[in-house]
């Protein structure tokens, strides 16, 4: 038998280390056969001498990424295991995981997906063609209608994309869906959220407490997509070392963001002078998702939405894509069509009889 320690800067780190539940923890043992206990900071390795070693070079680049990222993900606790078991796994995830640790320049990066994408079945063509693989125990979204499937692969093939939609079409789900997707394949180093700070038809008075209470209720909305798709846990790792950020729209004048993955919601209530002030916060190896529902508007009504005005202005633009999803893609509880097909009745009737 043969044992060894490896320290940690603390017991959270640990923690971060082992995952959800033990999950990475229980992959390093079972696929290594070798025993790790906790000792306060201190993890000890003990088994066969080249089990211990195996699980000392393993768990020490677990530790150097952590420290890096302040996340682990299942594929790469399976790719780094992989390496230094002779293990070769010719699967999508490995062209995913490789950049970690041999980073090739963004173009060469998007065609070998591309092309992997393709021999497994994967690419915008066939059905399921769409799905947004999260690499989270092989967990994927997939769209629900046609006009979902236009705004995947519109996102895919285009830098800015305008999105418009009645409530519960996927609007926001599938942009957050996209970004974490962006994320954990290196296409970008980093998520930002953004949402006008609109009260929609009350005014809601003073709101106590410091600045991201204040804002908290506006973007809510967004922080729900997101433990949606993931867990609470992995959420808030995310915020904590900033590779998540949700912020108001006023919070983003004079920023540049590169390599960013920048969703803004919500954008009907948008003016037209804050939507070029938000586009252009756009820097090199970003993609910006916009989205919106023209029936909510919650401006003044002397005001313009920024979001028609946008697209109006930028939909002929190469790079940029307007899509427009109707009642046909909307996916929560099955009244909420019927809902929204009611209200929609309604305005028109009432345009019918303002023009007479």
């Amino acid at each position: 038998m043969s044992e060894t320690t490896l320290r940690f800067e603390d017991q959270e780190q640990i923690r971060a280390l082992f995952g959800c539940q033990d999950q990475h923890l229980r992959v390093v043992r079972d696929r290594l056969g070798v025993s790790v206990v906790v000792r306060g900071d201190e993890l000890r390795l003990s088994g066969e001498q080249d089990q211990v070693q195996a699980g000392l070079k393993v768990l020490s680049e677990l530790q150097a990424i952590l420290r890096k990222h302040g996340e682990l993900f299942p594929t790469e606790v399976e790719r780094i295991i992989d390496r230094h078991t002779g293990v070769e796994p010719a699967t999508q995830l490995q062209i995913v995981t490789d950049e970690l640790s041999h980073p090739e320049p963004r173009s060469a990066r998007a065609e070998a997906r591309r092309v992997q994408d393709s021999s497994n079945g994967n690419g915008s063509n066939g059905n399921g063609g769409s799905r947004i693989d999260l690499f989270d125990k092989a967990r994927s979204v997939r769209p629900k209608s046609p006009g979902q499937e236009r705004y995947i692969e519109s996102i895919r093939g285009n830098d800015l994309v305008f999105c418009t939609g009645p409530a519960g079409s996927g609007k926001t789900y599938l942009a957050v869906a996209m970004a974490l997707n962006a994320l954990r394949t290196e296409q970008v180093r980093k998520i930002v959220l953004v949402r006008p700070a609109v009260e929609a038809g009350e005014k809601l008075g003073f709101l106590p407490g410091d600045m991201l209470a204040k804002v908290n209720p506006y973007l809510r909305p967004l922080l729900d997509a997101l433990i949606d798709i993931l867990n609470y846990e992995q959420v808030k790792r995310y915020m904590e070392n900033d590779i998540i950020e949700i912020v108001p729209l006023a919070f983003m004048r004079g920023r540049t963001l590169n390599d960013t993955f920048i969703i803004l919601d919500e954008a009907q209530n948008t003016t037209a002078t804050q939507m070029k002030m938000f586009l252009t916060r756009m820097g090199e190896g970003s993609k910006i998702v916009v989205t919106g529902d023209p029936t909510q508007i919650d401006l003044p009504g002397s005001v313009k939405s920024g979001l028609a005005d946008a697209i109006s202005r930028l939909s002929d633009v190469p790079g940029v894509e307007a899509v427009r999803l109707s009642g046909q893609d909307i996916v929560r509880h099955r009244l909420v069509r019927e809902i929204v097909r009611a209200y929609d009745d309604d305005h028109k009737r009432s345009g019918s009889r303002s023009k007479n």
